[in-house]
């Protein structure tokens, strides 16, 4: 297999970087996978402190993988969200049962008001690869408020990326804020904000942003108000590129998927989507992120314990709610172009492990961060704007509306 995650990162031709090593539990599959011995949860196999979506950790907190039996084979610890991705430097025992930070014995390397990731994968003591995701968030002094954004600084991204905000606190005066993020480009564009909530602000342009385009983001919100007593902490500015356009259709009576770059079509692949009584969202959906093996859960997604895969190859994100489009090794090769068996996700062909000569591999390796998928025919709603980075669902009077600026 080849590196466990990639998205869209700065200085690499291709645009592709490391992500991270697992998705988060989520998702949807066409049914169980067979093992020889179950395996044991990724929860279970991989210990992680600090705990997941643990908030306020301290500098100084506690950072550890750990494996009760087996032996890990990779660990990544990154902030996310901020001006530029920073890893923390760290070390797998000589037994390989467990991972710490390198430094200092009072420096863990974290910052304040950072949000990191934490990515493992192991192998446990029955033999299974097992892939863990977790996140926290450390300690945001008092009285301050922070954005935690996307995409990174210096990547290279899709076509249909959107600018994308998520505050750690509630935000009640949203035009301060929204006035103090100022979103440009060149070749210029109008780029306007939209709130969902009030602690998430996108910016998108009217159309799709036009490839070689370079973006610009000025966070001037130092001391800016957000709520009674809560200021900004951010000053900086970060930015990214636009590189080709890829946007995928995918139809779901017809059981295919029509890849076309730069308008035009490089490939038409057999997929299988959502089954009658889990049908798949219609709509423009962004690709979020990229891994090449995830867990899918189906306890996370409200199916219960219909399914639990561990290792989901070449899985590509397009919305919060759970929509994956995914490798899948475990339904019959006569399933894809033929008819629609998922709980909700698009699935192409792949082999266990991953493979770049498998359609879902094929797809994956040409996928860049901001990519758009687009699924019709389908019988079920349009896709929500706020589900993952919707908003290209919404008009532009829609969008518009959604300014706390005024916009006309």
């Amino acid at each position: 297999m080849r590196q466990l995650a990639k998205r869209a990162g700065a200085g690499v031709a291709a645009a592709v970087v490391w992500a991270g090593l697992m998705a988060s539990l989520a998702g949807c599959t066409a049914g169980g996978a067979g093992a020889d011995a179950k395996p044991r949860t990724p929860e279970q196999a991989i210990r992680v402190l600090p705990l997941d979506r643990a908030q306020g950790v301290r500098q100084d907190g506690r950072v550890e993988v750990s494996v009760p039996d087996g032996h890990l084979e990779r660990v990544r610890v990154v902030q996310v969200g901020d001006a530029k991705e920073q890893e923390i430097k760290g070390a797998i025992s000589d037994d390989g049962r467990s991972w710490h930070p390198v430094g200092p014995s009072t420096d863990n390397g974290l910052r304040l008001a950072a949000k990191y990731t934490v990515d493992a994968l192991a192998e446990d003591g029955t033999g299974h690869r097992q892939a863990r995701h977790t996140t926290f968030t450390t300690y945001v002094p008092e009285h301050r408020f922070i954005g935690y954004f996307k995409p990174e600084n210096n990547s290279t991204v899709g076509t249909g990326m959107i600018v994308s905000f998520d505050f750690n606190r509630s935000v009640e005066n949203r035009a301060a804020v929204e006035r103090a993020i100022r979103v440009t480009s060149q070749p210029p564009v109008d780029v306007v904000g939209h709130w969902f909530g009030d602690r998430r602000l996108d910016f998108r342009p009217e159309q799709y942003w036009k490839p070689g385009t370079k973006v610009s983001i000025d966070m001037r919100l130092r001391d800016v108000q957000a709520a009674t007593g809560v200021y900004g902490i951010q000053q900086k500015t970060v930015g990214f590129t636009v590189g080709r356009s890829q946007v995928s259709t995918v139809d779901a009576d017809a059981h295919t998927m029509t890849v076309r770059r730069d308008g035009k079509v490089l490939q038409t692949l057999p997929v299988t989507a959502g089954a009658p009584s889990r049908t798949t969202y219609n709509g423009k959906m962004v690709v979020s992120e990229l891994y090449d093996v995830t867990r899918m859960n189906g306890q996370t997604v409200g199916f219960g314990g219909e399914y639990d895969i561990p290792d989901v190859p070449h899985a590509m994100r397009l919305t919060n709610s759970g929509t994956f489009l995914h490798g899948n090794y475990w339904a019959s090769s006569g399933t894809f172009g033929s008819a629609n068996t998922s709980h909700g996700c698009v699935s192409l062909r792949d082999v266990k492990g991953g493979s770049s000569d498998t359609p879902a591999g094929w797809f994956f390796d040409r996928t860049l961060v901001g990519d758009v998928v687009e699924v019709i025919n389908s019988h079920d709603k349009t896709v929500a704007p706020d589900n993952g980075l919707g908003g290209w669902n919404l008009d532009w009077g829609q969008w518009k509306a959604g300014s706390a600026l005024g916009w006309n």
